[in-house]
């Protein structure tokens, strides 16, 4: 996948979320993030929020290891699933 496809894919994914790239570019050093599955058949599942929501993370289910090959895929398919955990940046409603 080029740099291109991936921020365009980015993009769409973010669209739902209330941030643009440029903003999670510029949070990027503020946020936590884990890649993973809730269970094996389950979608490969990005969790990402503010470095502030940490104990957040510990309550929700353990993702298990997906493989880069399984996070590529799931990116191509257009079944990566992004989730926010926490509050959201200020200036950011929640959708």
């Amino acid at each position: 996948m080029s740099e291109g496809e991936v921020q365009e894919r980015m993009s769409e994914l973010l669209s739902g979320t209330g941030v643009s790239l440029p903003q999670l570019d510029d949070l990027a050093g503020q946020l936590l993030w884990r890649i993973g599955r809730v269970n094996d058949d389950g979608p490969v599942t990005v969790r990402v929020g503010l470095a502030s929501s940490a104990g957040l993370f510990h309550e929700l289910p353990r993702l298990r290891t997906a493989s880069d090959s399984e996070i590529e895929a799931a990116v191509q398919e257009s079944t990566l699933r992004v989730e926010w955990v926490g509050a959201r940046p200020r200036g950011q409603a929640e959708r």
